[in-house]
């Protein structure tokens, strides 16, 4: 009985975030106090319904978009992805060294530092071979950054007066996963969040040449690269809102499912994080994340503001 009810309780926050009931933070926050408080019931499903309601909810809001402004929004966007993923990954090899943590456990957590959270993370352990635990301990560290970052990011975007495109920018730069980097951008208005998912989804593509500079670091072959193909999903969306196929009611009506989609998948990607877990990963892979964070966000924040 006991588990039917707290079952009952996750479904019921699930059908409040549908329902337009929550904002981001409250849903990330009412996911990590769940998880505190009960742990995860669905665990088991969690992850794999995170990549697919994050990809649905992603192609979703490309219903307002237009394909101009989203060209402009990725070429100007180009400069600082390439140069933070640089340096990032430099940083981040040079730090799991010097800590003496496994190469592995390190290359995935600063892949998912540089480029897209768990997206990364999920992508490059089939190349590497990584193990599961390793893979486990990767992701519970970037989420637990993530779910810092959607709390802080927006407030000190306010105390710094950035503007709408500025703190889309900074978003999709320095907070790890789309998730999170969409969820903070929702709060701040409608202007930050076009650029934050234009300039994520641009920065998603360089898994591509990442898994083949891994295949070369770890000395593997044949290992099957991860596509992401829901990218172009995207891209075949902001075209036919461009072409205005559809009328405006169906895709506002299409955005806002989309954005209280992505809102409940803060929920569950807050459920995932379990305090028990963050501290048996030890003190060496947070020392790297957060060295990490920290680096990519000052140095994205001062690309932009100066």
């Amino acid at each position: 009985m006991k588990v039917y009810f707290i079952r009952g309780i996750y479904l019921s926050i699930v059908s409040l975030g549908l329902l337009g009931q929550l904002s981001s933070p409250i849903a990330l926050l009412l996911g990590l106090c769940y998880s505190f408080l009960f742990g995860n019931p669905f665990k088991s499903y969690s992850h794999r319904l995170i990549d697919y309601f994050l990809k649905i909810s992603i192609v979703g809001l490309g219903f307002g978009m237009f394909i101009q402004e989203t060209i402009q929004t990725s070429i100007a966007g180009l400069g600082i992805t390439f140069f933070s993923i640089l340096f990032t990954l430099l940083l981040g090899l040079s730090l799991a060294k010097i800590l003496k943590l496994d190469l592995k456990l390190g290359h995935l957590i600063t892949s998912g530092t540089a480029i897209c959270g768990g997206s990364a993370i999920a992508a490059i352990s089939p190349v590497i071979r990584a193990k599961s635990n390793t893979i486990s301990v990767a992701l519970i560290v970037i989420f637990s950054l993530n779910s810092i970052a959607l709390f802080v990011f927006p407030a000190v975007g306010q105390w710094l007066h950035l503007t709408q495109e500025q703190f889309g920018l900074w978003c999709a730069v320095a907070i790890h996963d789309t998730s999170s980097v969409v969820g903070a951008a929702l709060n701040f208005g409608d202007e930050a969040l076009r650029t934050a998912t234009t300039v994520k989804l641009s920065r998603t593509l360089w898994i591509i040449p990442l898994s083949f500079f891994s295949m070369f670091l770890f000395k593997t072959k044949g290992e099957k690269i991860k596509v992401p193909y829901f990218i172009l999903m995207f891209v075949v969306v902001i075209i036919i809102n461009s072409l205005q196929i559809l009328p405006v009611s169906a895709t506002d009506f299409i955005v806002l499912l989309s954005k209280r989609l992505l809102v409940t998948t803060l929920f569950i990607v807050g459920s995932t994080i379990s305090l028990r877990e963050l501290q048996a990963t030890g003190t060496k892979p947070i020392v790297l994340a957060m060295a990490l964070w920290v680096f990519i966000s000052l140095f994205s924040l001062l690309y932009i503001v100066y």
